[in-house]
Parts: structure tokens; sequence; C-alpha cells
């Protein structure tokens, strides 16, 4: 398992590693200067702006990364190796998961961070010579006034990522497993994929008693409502579709995949 984590993860830093460094750097500098107050109010606009772009910049680069960890899985020569190891598929393929989200969670969030704390200083939140015991106190206010919500967002947004990188997987090793040597290969993996959706939108249903309202749109999809006390049910079913995927996933790599 050990050298399952090491190579992707060697695989995905190659692809994000110089521009997550070179971001980091840039915004540990602004934010630096900027809490001693040594930036000037022009120097901290460009601070926020140059510091914004960096977080679409990286989350650009983030789903290049994750492009590159499904090649691996999927396309020569990177599927060579992983075809050949030893170890169980699943064991492969959570290496990859985890990989991926823990990179993605640490860049997307240092990022997002070094943004909030310029966008602060700009706005006036804290004053030079407050530096630190505000901003402290201020995250600190942050945090004990939206922390459901501040837990519950993050969590949710982990979960739907998760969710969208395992379609992709699943819809990969549909393709190259049970429909590869059929025709139309790829809209038969869609079809599945749809219908898998489908159901799990069916499967919302289930949040029925945690629910304050339903919505149905072309007389097909819903999407049901829920309050705080359905919101960690609601994230454990969003879990439980992960967990469904990356078992269907698993066991169809170990079936039999083709290169």
């Amino acid at each position: 398992m050990k050298a399952q984590f090491k190579y992707t993860f060697l695989d995905s830093l190659r692809v994000r590693g110089v521009v997550f460094a070179v971001i980091f750097i840039m915004n540990l500098v602004f934010v630096v200067l900027s809490l001693l107050g040594k930036l000037p109010l022009a120097a901290q606009i460009t601070a926020v702006s140059l510091s914004g772009t960096a977080i679409a910049v990286m989350f650009a680069v983030n789903v290049v990364g994750d492009v590159a960890v499904i090649r691996r899985m999927f396309v020569p020569p990177g599927a060579y190796l992983c075809a050949l190891t030893p170890a169980p598929k699943s064991k492969t393929l959570f290496a990859s998961v985890v990989s991926m989200a823990i990179m993605d969670a640490i860049t997307m969030s240092l990022s997002i961070l070094a943004v909030v704390l310029l966008s602060l200083k700009l706005g006036g939140a804290y004053t030079d010579t407050e530096v630190w015991t505000t901003a402290a106190a201020a995250v600190g206010r942050l945090l004990s006034i939206y922390s459901f919500e501040i837990i519950w967002g993050a969590l949710q947004i982990l979960v739907i990522y998760l969710f969208v990188f395992m379609i992709i997987v699943f819809f990969m090793v549909l393709k190259r497993s049970l429909f590869y040597h059929k025709r139309a290969a790829g809209a038969l993996s869609a079809l599945v994929v749809a219908g898998v959706l489908y159901a799990f939108n069916l499967l919302q249903f289930v949040m029925i008693p945690f629910s304050f309202d339903v919505y149905r749109f072309n007389s097909v999809f819903y999407t049901i409502s829920v309050g705080r006390s359905g919101a960690v049910a609601y994230l454990v079913l969003m879990f439980v579709e992960v967990v469904g995927l990356f078992i269907l996933s698993s066991r169809l790599m170990e079936r039999k995949m083709n290169i």
C-alpha cells in the first residue's frame, strides 16, 4: 500500500508540484508583507488580484493532475505498471483516490486561505499594530459562529469532488473491461453511467424523513431539500454513493482490464 501511495503521489506531484510551489511562495510573501504593514494600498489590491487569479490557476492544474492520476491507471505506459502490480486493484484505486483528494485539498485550502487573509487586511478588518491577535480573533469568531456551515460545506465539497472523480473512473473501467470488445463502447459506458446517476438521484428519497421540500425537474430528476437535522444523513448518503462506485470499479478492474 505504501508503494501505491508513493508512485501515485509522485506522478501527481510532477504535474502540480512546481505550480503549487510558485503560488505558495508568492502568497506567503504577500501575506507576510501585508500582515506586517509593508504593502501600500495599491500593492495590497494587486496582491489580492494575483492571489485570486492563482486560485483559478491552481484549480486548473489540479484538474490536469487528477487526469494524470486517471491516465496512470488506464493509459499506457503507466497502466502497464498498474496492471502488473501484485497488490489488489482496490488498493491501487484507493491510493489514487486518497492521494488525489489530499493534494487537491491542501493546494486549494492554502490558496483560498491566502486570499481570505489578504482580503481581510485590504478591507481593514484589522490594523497593522493588531495584526496577529486581531486576525486570530476574527478567524476564531468566524469559526465559532459558522463552525457547522464551514465543516458541512467543506465535507460536502470533498464528497462531491470524490463523487465526480469516481464517476470518471467508473466510466473508464466500463469502457476498458465490460464493453471493451463492443462497438460504441464509449456510448454504452456512458449509458450505464447515466443509469447509475439516475438511480442515485432516486436514492435521495430515503431522505424524505429529513426533508422539507421536493423539487422535480423535467418530470425525471428530483432534488430533495433538507435542513440542518438532515445534513449529516445526506452527507452519509453521498459518501455511500462514492463507496458504491469505488466497489463496483475495483471489482471490474479485478475481473479484466484491457489496456
